[in-house]
């Protein structure tokens, strides 16, 4: 019976198939995973405060008050963020529009949170890392040992690396939360534009963090 022999060249050649598809199977993979492992919450356990990021007006903020009501933490902190400049100019011209933190504090008081209850920083943030600066301020200040942090699916991998830099050696301990308000599909994340924009734009953000470039 005739046996075929691979000359070194036709082996060599069959490695780099197996090598070359055994990549493309755990890329396929890994992309796949991409929306789940961008989405990574933590165990929740009660702590000192809910520390709701801006980037929504109401999405965020409401999962701050189930949670308050469900006895995580006896006070919520509302963080304000940049916005557009023209809305800084409508006063001049009758019209005022309010910033989202104050939007979102006035429902939650409605809603029945005490005004007491919720923190405002005065800080204006353009980004993740000026949160967790102001919030490493704001739990040294009041002795807080333990922040929930409530912000959006795809950010929650993003924002708790900011977090943890900025506390690392404090103490202080971070919990990541995502707000089930919002409608998203961490596990086909691609089936949606407005998952598959959002998912880019993180891991695009969390590579420039990973490096050192993300502020």
């Amino acid at each position: 019976m005739f046996v075929a022999r691979l000359t070194p060249r036709l082996k060599l050649r069959h490695i780099l198939v197996i090598i070359i598809l055994s990549g493309v199977t755990a890329g396929a993979f890994a992309l796949r995973q991409l929306g789940t492992y961008l989405a990574k919450e933590d165990p929740l356990q009660k702590g000192d405060a809910i520390a709701v990021l801006a980037g929504t007006r109401m999405d965020r903020p409401l999962e701050a008050l189930d949670l308050y009501r469900q006895g995580y933490a006896p006070r919520i902190v509302l963080t304000y963020d940049t916005r557009e400049r023209s809305l800084d100019v409508l006063p001049a011209r009758g019209v005022v529009i309010p910033r989202d933190a104050d939007v979102a504090r006035d429902t939650l008081i409605h809603l029945g949170v005490p005004a007491t209850a919720i923190i405002q920083p005065t800080r204006i943030h353009d980004n993740t890392a000026e949160e967790a600066q102001t919030l490493r301020s704001l739990a040294r200040g009041h002795g807080w040992k333990r922040l929930i942090v409530v912000t959006s699916h795809y950010h929650l991998r993003r924002a708790a690396f900011a977090f943890r830099r900025e506390l690392q050696g404090s103490g202080i301990e971070v919990e990541m939360r995502a707000t089930r308000y919002e409608p998203v599909n961490p596990d086909r994340w691609w089936s949606t534009r407005q998952d598959l924009r959002w998912v880019l734009d993180e891991s695009a953000k969390l590579i420039a963090y990973e490096l050192g470039l993300g502020a």
